[in-house]
């Protein structure tokens, strides 16, 4: 194989995304880059490396060991070039433009508001564009370039997404009632209710279908519904019990409208993280909206509203945007 020429960083976004996706028309159509010059753009660094970093088949590509190496290597270039702009924009302190967040639907109920206040009173020349959806159409989006940042749960890691955990969130069975939150139940007492979930397949779903057969319990879903909101009006009146976390649904509770008991033996949680592209430039603004995320989750942690363990990295995070007074 014959040297020619110099990488870009181009070519090394392309050596991630084929990587994880072991496919160039899958990259192509996550980039929105014609296949050919995704495939070029391998051809060049290889040509550039003298080696080949994939086994071509005819199901797709699987990256060699080398490339592996040359993987782990391409993603800290990533990351560096990302801390050489931010060095670059660090004396900015107002933010203009538009930023895209991606989260979901339980999310969206909880950051929306204090997220747009503490924007407009400190950026009031930046625009935010809310979109909700499925964890795993979010991350998507933001494979894809369409949103700047995603609030998501359970993701599977990956070389083209940085992620900072934010929280291990319990989730916790809501019924109509009168009691506020403070009983504490056993799972298997969910075999006695008659639920409303969302259907196979929906992350909270699974994670209760996982729960049940953990707790050697068989669970009965008289209605299915995807919809948040519907869920919450099911609930209301009476036709069912279901599980969700208790933030987006907290003043009802404190209101005796429903009910929140946590759940043991065992306990459902996900993991509640906030994500950036690692392949492209983050700007400071995007930035600042993912730290602002991780500041409201762990201030409704402190205040018991959003339950769930706040996690060592937005520990960290936070510590760093806001480091305590020397003595």
């Amino acid at each position: 194989m014959q040297h020619s020429g110099l990488m870009d960083i181009s070519q090394l976004r392309t050596l991630a995304h084929i990587a994880e996706l072991g496919s160039v028309s899958k990259a192509a159509d996550r980039l929105n880059i014609a296949q050919p010059a995704l495939s070029r753009q391998i051809r060049l660094l290889e040509q550039e490396l003298g080696t080949y970093l994939f086994e071509r088949h005819g199901r797709g590509m699987v990256i060699t060991d080398v490339g592996r190496e040359v993987l782990a290597h391409a993603v800290r270039i990533m990351a560096e070039m990302d801390a050489i702009r931010d060095t670059v924009a660090a004396g900015r302190t107002s933010f203009r433009g538009s930023i895209s967040i991606g989260t979901t639907p339980t999310v969206a109920e909880i950051v929306t508001v204090p997220l747009a206040t503490r924007l407009r009173q400190e950026h009031p020349n930046l625009s935010l564009r809310l979109s909700s959806a499925y964890s795993g159409h979010i991350l998507d989006w933001l494979q894809r370039g369409q949103i700047d940042v995603a609030v998501s749960y359970n993701p599977s890691r990956s070389h083209t997404v940085r992620i900072v955990p934010i929280m291990l969130e319990s989730l916790l069975l809501i019924t109509a009632g009168q009691r506020r939150l403070g009983e504490t139940v056993p799972f298997s007492r969910l075999a006695e209710e008659e639920l409303v979930l969302p259907s196979p397949g929906h992350m909270l779903r699974d994670i209760v279908d996982n729960c049940a057969r953990r707790a050697g319990i068989r669970i009965r879903t008289v209605i299915e519904a995807d919809s948040f909101q519907t869920l919450i009006n099911l609930v209301r009146t009476g036709l069912g019990a279901t599980v969700l976390p208790l933030a987006p649904i907290y003043t009802m509770v404190e209101a005796g409208v429903l009910s929140a008991s946590r759940l043991t033996d065992p306990a459902p949680t996900r993991e509640l993280v906030v994500a950036y592209a690692a392949d492209r430039p983050v700007s400071l603004a995007a930035r600042f909206v993912g730290q602002t995320i991780v500041e409201i989750a762990m201030d409704l942690a402190r205040r018991g509203i959003w339950v769930g363990q706040v996690l060592e990295p937005a520990k960290e995070l936070t510590e760093q945007a806001h480091p305590e007074p020397s003595p």
